[in-house]
């Protein structure tokens, strides 16, 4: 493309692809440096006054046309922010300051409309001044500044690029050979080029006395109002809310925070963290960024909460990490299970990220909405969220939507993906990070009927229980026929066994499972599991599984009830955490509002799990539950120096399992559950007689448990030995009274397992 003119005043915009080449030029000669001062008077607000000392200016060219102008010069006499953070005294400083360059002007011409071309130029000066900078005057820069007007300027390019706040100025500047007030401070922002800047000065970093006094004051405020804050009565239901309960929740909520300290790299950013993550879990009604703030900041935390999810560089990647990590000492175990499911969050504006006209499982049909996929981990023990991504539809990497996408800060690494592909990246990235071993994958329908997401899990060495549609073709030897035709034969064995007790009594279900093969080009596939399941209203559901032919019946069985929970995470997560409340619009701030809401379910588990034990438990540590399988010390970096897991053991109450000895699991053995075991290549025998068997497992409710809801003993429920697998992959035998994500209230059995 053409670029008019400096004379120019009509906007021109296009991408930076579309842009001529942009080179920067040193000016070394009267000309351009004419050229380079009639940029800044034009442009700058400060004009173009010539520094002092050393100095070097650049001019930015797209082809031949000067479009912008740096100027760098030597550092700042003294600077409180900037000495503070580098840490050295004042003899230190007067020996190393030729080490420290300042960016005093940075600016592009004001007709240019390109977006990310201000963090492209100034990455490439950066690194043409560290070359140049040396070759004229024969020191390394070490540390680079700049000063950034609040008032004019957000200070997101030098953020873009890795420069980071420190704190303000004082608001003096230098006048001949005095320094005069001229009232306005400025932030102080700083790249540090050497990282071994201080072991080279032998110094430390130290705090900077302005900005740790007003940290420590907002500190302390925040712990009040933490204190001073109700929470959901729903959430915390399971213990009186009073005075001492509240200081001590607020005391385990702080401590909970402080373990992620090491991943936000201000001090700010930690409060802004525990701040978010204690609105979330309070009675506030909308769960909103500016609700929450005003709660716990005031009016003046708006922006900053709005920047600390959409724009301020924090390791969200390490928190998830190490919660995933805290989530396995709690529940971890190798019998466990992965699940990968969808839900939607409906939005009435069309500029958030990813949102468009889709399909709405909540509503059942289409609407204006975004769509997140997620993992989550179940075990006899609990369960809880993994991690989630956001579906982008396709018609969002179409031209139309360029700058909707640079809008919402997309990575440009993002590509299309469909659901099945971001569940199954998901899935992957847990193995490769090893911190949690699973034996099984569930899903609902929407993944269970795609073929190759059941051929990509198999090829995962794991066995997954997969939803299906009652239209779903399945093959009886030669036979073909949908799964609703099959289960309507009479011939089907139908057994009704008790799978669990819920609040309101045994949770009774009629089953059936045979061997059938699965339907590929409208030809028999792979051999593999039906499981039939007729809830109270006589509504069918319908899963394949890949397990073992000689699997135990009581193995299907304890699979069924893994799979509900990630549905009842997104229940909970939207009716009492905010997981639907947001109302950031950008990449950023929609994972880092999921990652949030993931830590307050952990927290939330955390606690339960406590008090489950000992209604009475101090916020002190305890020994991890018996049944956890050891993680890889780097997985989720989340060692705490020899220090025993946070959580302990919950108490499950179940019904009691008959006396005899539980077999192998692969081991050909007759089902105790039901005797409508299949031949090959024939519908099963005809049903024996019906019998009522008692399963030891998770025990939901007639409908998803709770995850938040009320626990409360039975003094009357017997407890029986479950057998679990210790570090080693044994079982061994343990007493148990209650799961720690258990139920309180019921509904209607269609969605519950």
């Amino acid at each position: 493309m053409q670029i008019e003119g400096k004379e120019a005043r009509e906007p021109v915009e296009c991408s930076l692809a579309e842009l001529p080449t942009v080179t920067l030029k040193l000016v070394t000669d009267a000309e351009n440096w004419q050229r380079w001062k009639e940029l800044v008077e034009r442009y700058h607000y400060l004009g173009a006054r010539r520094p002092s000392g050393r100095r070097l200016q650049y001019l930015v060219l797209a082809g031949e046309q000067p479009i912008g102008a740096l100027g760098w010069k030597g550092g700042s006499l003294k600077l409180r922010a900037r000495d503070c953070f580098v840490g050295w005294d004042t003899g230190q400083r007067q020996q190393h300051l030729d080490h420290v360059i300042n960016n005093y002007r940075f600016v592009l011409a004001g007709w240019l409309r390109v977006p990310n071309l201000a963090s492209h130029v100034l990455a490439r000066c950066m690194r043409h001044v560290y070359r140049d900078w040396q070759a004229r005057y024969a020191v390394e820069p070490w540390l680079l500044e700049t000063f950034v007007d609040r008032r004019r300027f957000a200070g997101t390019t030098y953020r873009a690029v890795g420069w980071q706040a420190v704190g303000s100025s004082s608001g003096y500047g230098k006048n001949g050979r005095r320094y005069a007030y001229h009232g306005e401070p400025k932030e102080v922002y700083l790249y540090v080029v050497r990282k071994d800047m201080r072991e080279l000065i032998g110094c430390k970093q130290r705090p900077d006395p302005e900005v740790w006094g007003a940290v420590k004051v907002w500190e302390g405020k925040l712990h009040m109002m933490i204190q001073d804050a109700d929470y959901d009565p729903e959430l915390i239901d399971w213990t009186q809310l009073d005075a001492a309960m509240r200081e001590d929740l607020a005391e385990q909520l702080v401590e909970f925070h402080e373990l992620f300290h090491d991943c936000f790299v201000r001090s700010q950013q930690r409060l802004l963290g525990l701040g978010y993550l204690r609105g979330l879990v309070s009675d506030v009604v909308r769960k909103n960024i500016e609700a929450i703030a005003l709660a716990f900041g005031g009016e003046k935390k708006v922006r900053s909460m709005q920047n600390f999810l959409s724009r301020y560089l924090w390791d969200d990647v390490k928190i998830l990490e190490r919660a995933q990590g805290l989530l396995h000492d709690a529940i971890g175990e190798r019998e466990g299970m992965w699940c990968a499911d969808s839900t939607e969050f409906l939005k009435k504006g069309k500029e958030s990220v990813g949102v468009a006209w889709q399909y709405c499982g909540a509503r059942g049909k289409t609407e204006n909405c975004q769509s997140g996929v997620f993992t989550s981990f179940t075990s006899e023990v609990g369960y809880g969220l993994l991690e989630g991504r956001l579906y982008l539809p396709k018609l969002w990497f179409s031209p139309e939507y360029q700058k909707r996408r640079e809008a919402c800060h997309i990575p440009t690494e993002v590509a299309f993906a469909t659901k099945i592909e971001i569940a199954l990246e998901l899935l992957r990235r847990q193995m490769e990070r090893g911190i949690f071993h699973a034996r099984w994958v569930g899903c609902d329908s929407f993944f269970g009927v795609d073929s190759t997401f059941r051929d990509a899990l198999a090829a995962m060495g794991k066995s997954y229980l997969a939803a299906i549609k009652p239209k779903n073709k399945v093959w009886i030897g030669k036979r073909g026929l949908t799964v609703a035709e099959l289960a309507s034969e009479p011939s089907i064995g139908w057994h009704r066994v008790i799978l669990a007790e819920g609040a309101k009594g045994p949770i009774i279900a009629d089953v059936a499972a045979m061997r059938v093969c699965d339907n590929r080009d409208d030809k028999p596939g792979i051999k593999q599991w039906l499981i039939l399941r007729r809830l109270e209203d006589g509504q069918l559901k319908y899963y394949l599984s890949n397990a073992s032919s000689r699997v135990a019946k009581s193995t299907l069985w304890r699979a069924l009830v893994r799979r509900w929970p990630i549905e009842q995470c997104f229940e909970d997560g939207k009716k009492h955490l905010g997981m639907d409340h947001y109302e950031n619009r950008s990449w950023a701030g929609w994972h880092r509002h999921m990652l949030y809401v993931t830590l307050a379910m952990l927290f939330l588990l955390r606690l339960r799990l406590r008090y489950i034990k000992n209604p009475n438990a101090h916020p002190a540590p305890d020994p991890a539950p018996d049944h956890c399988v050891p993680r890889p010390a780097k997985a989720g970096q989340a060692s705490r120096d020899g220090r025993p897991a946070l959580l302990h053991q919950a108490q499950p109450r179940r019904l009691s399992c008959p006396p005899q000895a539980r077999p192998a699991e692969d081991a050909p053995q007759p089902s105790p559950l039901i005797d409508s075991a299949t031949t090959e290549g024939s519908l099963p025998s005809s049903p024996g007689s019906l019998g009522v068997a008692r399963m030891h497992d998770l025990c939901p409710d007639r409908s998803p448990p709770q995850l938040l809801s009320r626990l409360t003993p039975d003094p009357h429920a017997r407890s029986a030995p479950s057998r679990r697998v210790d570090q080693h992959g044994s079982e061994r035998g343990s007493h148990h009274s209650r799961t720690a994500n258990a139920p309180i209230r019921s509904r209607s059995t269609e969605e519950s397992l």
